[in-house]
Parts: C-alpha cells; structure tokens; sequence
C-alpha cells in the first residue's frame, strides 16, 4: 500500500461525504433550501433594473422539479464517488492496472458534482438566472469552492498510479 492510493481514495471519500451532507441537508431542510432555488429562479432579488428578467421561472411545479434535480444529482455524486472509495479501497495492494481500473465510479461520481456545481450552480444559477446579482440567494462563492475542490481531486486520482515499490 502506497500513501499516495490511500491518499487518492481518503479524498474521494471526502467528497463523497461532502456530497452526502448537502444531499442530506436538502432533504432534510427542504423548506430553507427550496426557497434558495425558489429565488434564484424567480429572479426577484437580482437588479430591478436587470434586462435578463424574462428567462424568470415562476412556475411552482418547476421550482420543484428543479430542485428535486439538484438533490438527485447531489445524491447521485455522494452514491458514485463511496462506490468509488469502496472500489479503490479494495484495489489499494493490487497492481497498477487493477488499482487504475478500480477509479472509474469515483471518476463517474467526480464528474456529476463538477456538473452539478459548474454547471448547475455556476452557469445556469450563477449567469443565466443573474444570481450573482442578489446579495441574498448567492451561492457563487459556495459553488467556486465546491467545484473547485471536487476538480482538484479528479485531476489527482485520475493520474496514473504505478506498480508499488516494496
């Protein structure tokens, strides 16, 4: 066992406890964050004066489904990448080959959450929907962090392990 494939598997499993506790956290406080996606949606704390106003979602039944999206998609991240941890635990003395093989749910799992915070919070919340606009329902920063992290992980174990020196 190396310290850099026990290292490599420790951070997967960080994220994919991260990921838990959002996911977690959605669903338990539904009310709280729903408002956060509500408005973000709705548009109503960006600038009044903001010509991007049309593409408002007011919808109800979307602000939902929007949300029950991003609590999958979180889920879904925190499911893959303890798979993920799981896999690369079990491979952790294996050859090179098997150990490099056994990433592939931790990479699947890596990839939801960039997209879920990237794309998801950054892109569309962030640019489309003008969040960064509202000094209430912002989660710009939050976003950065998260995706930022998940991405430094991902380029860490994607990086090829060789056979272990004894």
């Amino acid at each position: 066992m190396t310290i850099t494939r026990l290292t490599k598997t420790a951070f997967v499993a960080a994220i994919a406890l991260f990921a838990s506790l959002v996911s977690f956290g959605n669903i338990t406080d539904y009310n709280t964050n729903f408002a956060f996606v509500q408005h973000v949606l709705l548009m109503d704390t960006i600038f009044p004066d903001a010509e991007i106003q049309y593409r408002a979602i007011t919808s109800p039944a979307l602000h939902t489904a929007g949300y029950v999206l991003i609590i999958a998609a979180e889920t879904l991240t925190a499911l893959l990448c303890w798979i993920g941890a799981f896999c690369m635990l079990g491979q952790i003395g294996s050859d090179a080959r098997s150990f490099n093989r056994s990433k592939k749910w931790a990479i699947a799992g890596l990839a939801v959450g960039f997209l879920v915070w990237q794309v998801g919070f950054m892109t569309i919340g962030g640019e489309w929907f003008g969040m960064w606009m509202s000094s209430t329902w912002n989660g710009i920063e939050s976003a950065f962090r998260f995706f930022i992290t998940i991405i430094a992980v991902l380029i860490f174990i994607t990086m090829p392990d060789g056979e272990i020196d004894n």
